[in-house]
């Protein structure tokens, strides 16, 4: 029992998913020099029991976080004040995810992730190949997007697992049950119940990344030999470059003209935060300092105590809007699809509008899912693709999650500057010497 609560921690997880990469690795290397077809079989299949075990949550996991999100929006409190900060506060999400989604497909249009790679490969070793050579310039007609985006009825988008009409659903009802208020209760905490279990059930699922991991990239390797390697690291570079430039460039501008705040200032007060989430790799985590910082740099308190929870849950700049564009570069490369402007722009909407679904630790696979339906790409290319990106994920998840908690913290201070509820003196005091103390990823 002592082992598995080690295995847990952040840290020791981690690790075991790093770890896990080099044995896989070592692994193909050996089925790929010896011949050894059996070893090769072995190793695809717990790879795609894997992959499997992920897909089961991505419809259930859409549906029940976009529904509880905008739901959970009545919490608010009542009154216009209210609705003129959540308004604010949900329009400057809106606004740096917008720039954030632009820095994503620009970066990841100059290192091309994945452009050579094994697009001929995985199309070939695809169930339906023949889907996966398929280019997917037919979605830049609006038409088609029109008759993807509406389902027969409300359960053949389930049945027939197509993401984007699931996601239509979401926003529809969960709208419909937020405008029911109080008679809409059992049927919020039903789907939040469920979304719950889905986290759960994820959880579990994430445990078993490292031996999955292994098998995909044992596989991979005995498959592809070191090609695989090229495109993984281009990937990984590019998110760091991407999240570097929103981190360090992107947010001082906006805390230098827009919050009037020193960008030295708040490194200063935020930095903590921002650390633990690089090591934790949890926005969640990282919730209560997240909350401390901010306050810490002048937001009044109740204004704080609402608006990071809420980004806590929905403003996810770096796996919700740089890493999905490179993402979504990055699996079209490997499939051999030429993206259209319409599909760029595709990438910037569901960058913007779909924060919502970007819900605790599966928010990056969320994001990169729905990014992908939306843009149509090939369900099995997306999920061989998530299966590949999931084996660098521990390495993207520290640079994107430290910048999913800066702008969590970026924001609150720009709308409390407007709102004037930014307290200077507090602001320039020095940070207390006690933080909060971070809950337990």
């Amino acid at each position: 029992m002592s082992f598995l609560r080690a295995y847990t921690k952040p840290r020791v997880f981690a690790a075991a998913v790093i770890g896990s990469l080099v044995v896989g690795a070592l692994l193909g290397i050996l089925a790929r020099g010896t011949g050894a077809t059996t070893l090769t079989e072995v190793l695809h299949q717990i790879g795609s029991i894997f992959t499997t075990l992920l897909q089961i949550a991505v419809i259930p996991l859409v549906f029940t976080a976009i529904v509880v999100g905008i739901t959970s929006l009545r919490g608010l409190g009542g009154g216009r004040t209210a609705a003129r900060l959540g308004g604010r506060t949900v329009l400057w999400f809106a606004i740096t995810s917008f720039i954030a989604s632009l820095i994503g497909i620009a970066i990841g249009k100059l290192f091309n992730p994945g452009a050579g790679g094994l697009g001929a490969g995985i199309a070939a070793t695809a169930k339906n190949a023949d889907k996966a050579a398929k280019s997917v310039s037919d979605w830049g007609s609006w038409d088609a997007f029109i008759n993807g985006l509406l389902p027969q009825n409300f359960f053949s988008a389930f049945a027939e697992g197509n993401t984007l009409q699931v996601l239509f659903l979401a926003v529809v009802i969960g709208a419909a049950a937020y405008s029911l208020g109080d008679k809409a209760k059992p049927f919020v905490d039903f789907t939040t119940s469920v979304f719950e279990i889905i986290q759960r059930y994820l959880g579990w699922i994430v445990r078993l990344a490292p031996l999955g991991i292994a098998g995909l990239i044992g596989a991979a390797v005995s498959n592809y030999g070191d090609a695989l390697f090229r495109p993984l690291l281009s990937t990984t570079a590019a998110v760091y470059v991407g999240c570097l430039l929103v981190l360090f460039v992107v947010y001082p501008i906006l805390l230098k003209f827009v919050a009037k705040i020193s960008p030295t200032t708040f490194f200063a007060k935020a930095g903590t935060a921002i650390q633990f989430a690089f090591a934790s790799q949890s926005s969640a985590a990282t919730l209560p300092l997240t909350r401390q910082a901010a306050v810490n740099l002048g937001v009044e308190p109740s204004y704080a105590a609402f608006a990071t929870p809420l980004a806590s849950a929905t403003k996810m700049d770096g796996c919700a809007a740089v890493f999905p564009a490179i993402g979504a570069i990055f699996i079209a490369n490997l499939s051999g699809v030429q993206l259209s402007i319409g599909q760029y722009v595709g990438i910037v909407v569901v960058a913007v509008l779909g924060a919502l679904a970007t819900a605790g630790t599966t928010g990056w696979l969320t994001a990169l899912t729905l990014t992908t339906a939306f843009i149509g790409l090939d369900a099995k290319q997306v999920a061989l693709g998530i299966a590949l990106i999931y084996s660098v994920n521990p390495i993207m998840d520290m640079m994107r999650t430290a910048t999913n908690v800066a702008g969590q913290i970026v924001v609150p201070t720009i709308v409390a500057r407007a709102e004037d509820l930014l307290d200077d003196t507090v602001r320039d005091a020095p940070a207390p010497k006690a933080q909060a103390e971070p809950v337990s990823a």
